[in-house]
Formats: C-alpha cells, sequence, structure tokens
C-alpha cells in the first residue's frame, strides 16, 4: 500500500514541489491526489472538516492521517533521497520550528507564487 498525499493542485509551489518528490520516489511510495478531486470523494471522508487547502495532508501506508509539518516530515522519510532529512526533523523539539515555519509559508504562497485559474494535474 502507498502513502496517500492530498495537495492543492491550484497551487504553484505545491505542484512544483510534487513534481521533484515524484522524481525522487523511485520505488513509487508516494500517490498524489489533488484536494479538488477528493473532497468529492467518499473514499477520502476522513478529510472531512479538514483544512485540506491551508495544510498539505498525508493518509499513511498504515493508516495514520499527518497534516502539514508532520506530513512534510513523513514524506521525507519515506524517500530514499531525502530520507536523512527527514529523520532530522524528528529530533525532539524540531517541531517546535516546524510548525510555525510551515504554516508561515502556508498562509503566504499564494501571496509569492500566485495560484493557477484551473487545477494543475
Amino acid at each position: 500500500m502507498k502513502h496517500i498525499i492530498f495537495y492543492d493542485a491550484q497551487c504553484p509551489l505545491c505542484a512544483n514541489v510534487k513534481k521533484v518528490l515524484i522524481k525522487l520516489d523511485w520505488f513509487q511510495r508516494l500517490e498524489w491526489v489533488p484536494v479538488q478531486k477528493a473532497e468529492d470523494e467518499a473514499q477520502y471522508h476522513y478529510l472531512k472538516e479538514r483544512d485540506v487547502y491551508d495544510r498539505i495532508h498525508m493518509m499513511s501506508a498504515s493508516g495514520r492521517l499527518y497534516a502539514g509539518f508532520y506530513s512534510v516530515r513523513r514524506i521525507l522519510r519515506a524517500l530514499p533521497a531525502t530520507a536523512l532529512l527527514g529523520w532530522l526533523l524528528y529530533v525532539p523539539k524540531v517541531d517546535r520550528l516546524g510548525v510555525p515555519l510551515y504554516n508561515w509559508i502556508s498562509a503566504n504562497r499564494h501571496d509569492w507564487f500566485g495560484r493557477y485559474a484551473a487545477p494543475v494535474y
């Protein structure tokens, strides 16, 4: 089973990060699902009432749901090329910096990078 990553397909930053991570996903461990499609599908019922447009979400292969910074570090850990960086983000108290940094980038990404008029898959 793969990890399922839910991303905003109208966000240029998100789309470009996805392109890079797909190239680093040598063992095809990640499946990318745009939130624009996921919100209408019953199989993703666990995303209801979640801020899927503001934070990246990940359903791990083991069935655990992650969001924001915690998704990013879990995604990085899943890929051989970024696993060390991912593991470093698990050092105690790193999330005290990581969570606010992630939230700041997420809150400003549309100002910095714009927004696609339609989802880009």
